[in-house]
């Protein structure tokens, strides 16, 4: 099974990129989405998350508004919410690679948001980083509930810069054109990867 890592800081089109991967046929799995799961009501992460962040667990959920605010500039606090979700997370990204690899999935796209930040990138075959122009990436983050520029600001501190990430990535997507674009990038690094995975 071919293994594709995709990453891109937050707002530059990821989940609409591993959509157009899912549309070609590849298994896809989504970090995001794995911790909404982890989160929601009976969620794996809810009960260790509630001793150490007793006041974001409403209706027995994470509230992830209120996690955000206790995390966000506070070190300390991300890097044990962090020791608490990573190892969840990992474990249900392996549940999907083993769910994919016995369905028969020729490739695997995984949409992991901290992939170079993290070293993750060293599992796989390729690496796809999605990316826009800043103003056209600032536009979509504020335009989300919530949201406010020092927030944006402080999450930006977290993650590689966005010129790091496509000078590391093996293909870089741009989103911030036509969708008919983005598609057509999308489609010719897929061929490109299948087409080098395959030759050897």
């Amino acid at each position: 099974m071919i293994k594709i890592g995709l990453t891109g800081s937050i707002g530059m089109g990821k989940s609409t990129v591993l959509r157009m991967f899912a549309g070609l046929g590849a298994a896809t799995w989504n970090a995001d989405d794995a911790v909404h799961r982890l989160y929601e009501k009976d969620g794996l992460a809810v009960k260790a998350i509630e001793k150490e962040f007793p006041e974001t667990i409403v209706d027995g959920q994470v509230d992830r508004g209120r996690l955000a605010a206790e995390v966000l500039n506070n070190p300390a606090a991300l890097q044990m919410l962090e020791d608490i979700v990573h190892p969840l997370v990992g474990e249900d990204r392996e549940r999907f690679m083993t769910a994919a690899a016995h369905a028969g999935a020729l490739v695997a796209v995984l949409d992991i948001p901290l992939l170079f930040e993290n070293s993750t990138d060293k599992f796989f075959d390729a690496t796809v980083v999605v990316s826009a122009p800043e103003e056209v990436q600032r536009e979509r983050v504020l335009a989300r509930p919530g949201m406010t520029a020092e927030k944006l600001d402080a999450i930006l501190k977290l993650q590689l810069p966005d010129s790091d990430k496509r000078q590391r990535a093996d293909y870089v997507i741009n989103t911030g054109q036509s969708l008919e674009g983005t598609r057509a990038e999308v489609e010719a690094a897929y061929e490109d990867i299948v087409s080098r995975a395959t030759a050897h």
